[in-house]
């Protein structure tokens, strides 16, 4: 065959290019459709993942703080405008049963004896017994009240005696000798942001004789985010006293929502200590 006559006949048409190209733009545009999708889904997915993951953090820190407070210490507070809504409560940081101390109208002292706890008892935090109000733990400290400030501690063969910073007189003593030993109240406040509903914590504020609101407790450590309650008209947190028969209950049941999804929560955690 002649050269000249093989060099016409060698390559592509046009035609076949074309086509060719539209083939591949054809699967290109499939795949990316794909790729897309998948990681649209990925991206949803952990979004939906981090704010469920944040709720259960948020809901289990709660409930363990609820189950360990001070008897009748929790108080709830629920801004009128709906801006923010706060669950205060005192942890208690050790317990034990007291052996002897001062009540009315015995003279007043600044020691009680107990017996050894668990956990160490250190200068500065409060002791508290038989606290049957919130009020009963947040008041100011007088010479006469159910909680007061530890100042020193000796142990001597798994007794304690516990020395105050003044001389006190308990008002009530404890049907069952407790002795509740407690650092500094905190709080769990839901607060309302521009987007949304925050879940903060708030510590190291000290005691305070009014509800503290989220403002006058500093900045808070952030919990959890993408909470969509109206807190004014369906609330995050709903507390039941306790009775003479019941522990008191707090009811938690914020709602959460994210990429159009929402999801709430119906818990019950039951104060687990009575005074």
């Amino acid at each position: 065959m002649p050269l000249n006559r093989r060099l016409k006949t060698a390559g592509f048409t046009l035609i076949e290019m074309v086509t060719v190209i539209l083939i591949l733009g054809i699967i290109v545009v499939g795949i990316s459709s794909f790729v897309i999708f998948g990681t649209r889904i990925f991206v949803e997915s952990s979004a939906v993942d981090q704010v469920l993951s944040q709720s259960r953090f948020g809901i289990e820190r709660m409930t363990r703080d609820i189950r360990a407070a001070v008897p009748n210490s929790m108080r709830v507070l629920t801004a009128t405008d709906g801006s923010y809504q706060c669950l205060e409560l005192l942890p208690i940081s050790t317990s034990t049963s007291y052996l002897d101390a001062p009540f009315m109208p015995q003279a007043a002292t600044n020691t009680l004896t107990a017996i050894k706890s668990i956990r160490p008892i250190n200068a500065a935090q409060s002791v508290l017994i038989y606290p049957l109000t919130n009020s009963e733990i947040y008041n100011p400290l007088g010479t006469t009240a159910k909680r007061f400030t530890v100042q020193s501690v000796a142990e001597v063969s798994n007794k304690l005696t516990i020395t105050l910073t003044q001389s006190v007189r308990f008002t009530e003593a404890s049907p069952l000798k407790r002795l509740f030993v407690a650092d500094s109240p905190l709080s769990y406040c839901f607060v309302n942001t521009a987007s949304n509903v925050d879940l903060r914590l708030y510590q190291n504020y000290g005691y305070k004789v009014s509800q503290p609101a989220p403002a006058a407790m500093g900045n808070g450590v952030l919990m959890a985010q993408n909470v969509t309650n109206t807190l004014a008209v369906n609330p995050a947190v709903i507390l039941t006293p306790s009775t003479l028969v019941t522990n008191a209950i707090v009811h938690l049941q914020p709602l959460f929502s994210v990429n159009g999804e929402t999801f709430q929560y119906q818990h019950q955690v039951q104060v687990m200590n009575v005074p």
